[in-house]
């Protein structure tokens, strides 16, 4: 069964301090991600609230993901609840995450760190299920 491509739409709102970047990755996810705290005395990086909605509409359930995040600035990878898997350094960076989602499910990835210069934005985000398959049932 072919599932139909619904864009997100996403609102700006100048009152707010930091908006928020929503995405569709394949068919199954919408991914939303913020940067809540920006570098400041004591320290230097940005944190970026990051979670995803699965909504399998054949039902699947997933083990493996992949966030891929794109940026204005080059970034320089910290952490996150994932293992980075490339794009240290550039503007692009993929992380791998091994949460088990249902068909319908809410996953909060956590805070993706990095470090950049003043007046980092996010550009793009998707969260890519790897192979729909959770590798339990």
């Amino acid at each position: 069964m072919k599932t139909t491509y619904k864009k997100p739409m996403a609102v700006v709102n100048g009152d707010v301090m930091e908006g928020v970047y929503m995405a569709s990755g394949d068919d199954c996810y919408t991914v939303t991600a913020r940067i809540h705290q920006k570098p400041e005395t004591g320290r230097g990086d940005y944190r970026i609230q990051v979670d995803g909605k699965h909504k399998a509409e054949d039902g699947h359930h997933a083990g493996s993901q992949t966030l891929v995040m794109s940026f204005n600035l080059p970034v320089e990878y910290v952490g996150s609840n994932g293992k980075l898997k490339s794009g240290d350094g550039s503007t692009k960076i993929k992380v791998d995450y091994s949460y088990h989602n249902n068909a319908t499910d809410n996953i909060g990835l956590g805070d993706l760190i990095v470090k950049a210069d003043a007046g980092l934005a996010i550009t793009h985000v998707e969260l890519i299920d790897n192979g729909h398959d959770c590798g339990q049932h």
